[in-house]
């Protein structure tokens, strides 16, 4: 028994410079911590329920806005590839550059558009309640992308 606590010591010992060469090959950088969206306002409480989590990659063609909308929930992302102007109803405006975080705007009338000409690609994650829907269009329901709920 002796023998196999000096061994797994030994191990541990030897180990440790390795373990320590390996996180110097990890980063992580923190791109928002926030109780605020991108316009200033402070974000609303969680609402009781069955949690319900929905991440979607939103890729916006060169030229393309997409319809006014808004989020009844929190939602955070980050802008992979291309440029993206978000633009709320009361004028208020944001522009993205691949790297950037959102932190959207909730229960607030906005869209947001490729200006530049390449295409824009982003991930959104969405902390909801099971049943409630993730984005609500001001028009007509014919041109909501199917990813979405009235």
């Amino acid at each position: 028994m002796r023998k196999l606590f000096y061994a797994l010591c030994l191990i541990l010992l030897l180990s440790g410079p390795v373990a320590a060469e390996e996180t110097k090959a990890i980063a992580v950088d923190v791109l928002s911590k926030t109780g605020s969206s991108w316009d200033g306002r402070d974000l609303p409480g969680y609402a009781a329920g069955k949690p319900e989590i929905t991440i979607l990659r939103i890729i916006i063609a060169p030229g393309a806005q997409l319809p006014l909308h808004k989020h009844p929930i929190i939602n955070a992302g980050v802008l992979l590839k291309g440029e993206l102007t978000v633009v709320t109803e009361e004028g208020k405006t944001l522009h993205l550059k691949a790297g950037d975080p959102i932190v959207e705007v909730v229960n607030t009338w906005h869209y947001g558009k490729n200006e530049g000409s390449s295409t824009t690609e982003i991930i959104v994650f969405y902390a909801s309640v099971k049943g409630t829907p993730i984005t609500i269009y001001k028009k007509s329901s014919a041109s909501n992308p199917p990813h979405t709920e009235q």
